[in-house]
């Protein structure tokens, strides 16, 4: 299902209006791709915020360009390093009719087995690609890790399958593995490595 995102033309001269525009609680963007030329525009950033907190990053987000509807997906973003606030976006016009690749979040669900026993568990692959149309896109996929034990593994192939959309990603890429904690120490002080000891440089001559 689409939401809706009201949204105005804006000019990109001079790089003050930016600043102006955030100042009105505005965040400057762009939309192109699918029959839409590249086109500055201003969106309501609370609006944005609340559609991306509630609905996720692979929403579709419908707005009218010049009385067009247009469906868009959002491309990338820019926040403020201390804010984290978004200071601009790039929205990607689509085809709902065709699919198209984006990455969706992976989330482990449960608790191993093996970490009851004293394991720890490494998440090593947080994202993975998936190809679906428009309104078929996961924002995440959910992986079952309640069964896991010490020396068990699990890759892009074990993921959940949907006829919904299909995952691009490498089948072989490890997703989560299940080690003993003292593997993960022996690990941490291999990396570390032996301390230098100082000595007398007179002696070394």
């Amino acid at each position: 299902m689409a939401v809706s995102l009201e949204v105005s033309k804006r000019e990109t001269r001079p790089r003050s209006l930016r600043n102006q525009l955030r100042h009105e609680g505005k965040i400057p963007a762009i939309v192109n791709g699918y029959q839409v030329e590249s086109t500055p525009i201003s969106v309501n950033a609370r609006e944005l915020d609340k559609i991306l907190r509630e609905h996720g990053a692979n929403a579709v987000i419908k707005m009218n360009l010049d009385g067009k509807t247009v469906n868009t997906l959002v491309k990338q973003t820019q926040s403020d390093t201390f804010t984290k606030h978004l200071t601009h976006v790039e929205f990607l016009s689509v085809n709902m009719s065709e699919e198209t690749e984006v990455e969706a979040e992976v989330t482990l669900v449960g608790e191993a087995a093996g970490v009851k026993a004293g394991g720890v568990l490494n998440q090593t692959l947080y994202t993975v690609v998936v190809s679906a149309t428009p309104d078929k896109l996961p924002e995440r996929i959910e992986v079952d890790v309640t069964n896991l034990e010490i020396g068990d593994s699990l890759t892009v192939s074990d993921l959940p399958s949907a006829e919904d959309y299909t995952i691009v990603t490498d089948p072989e890429e490890q997703v989560v593995s299940l080690t003993e904690a003292q593997e993960v120490e022996e690990d941490l002080t291999t990396e570390a490595g032996e301390p230098e000891v100082i000595g007398d440089t007179a002696s070394e001559e």
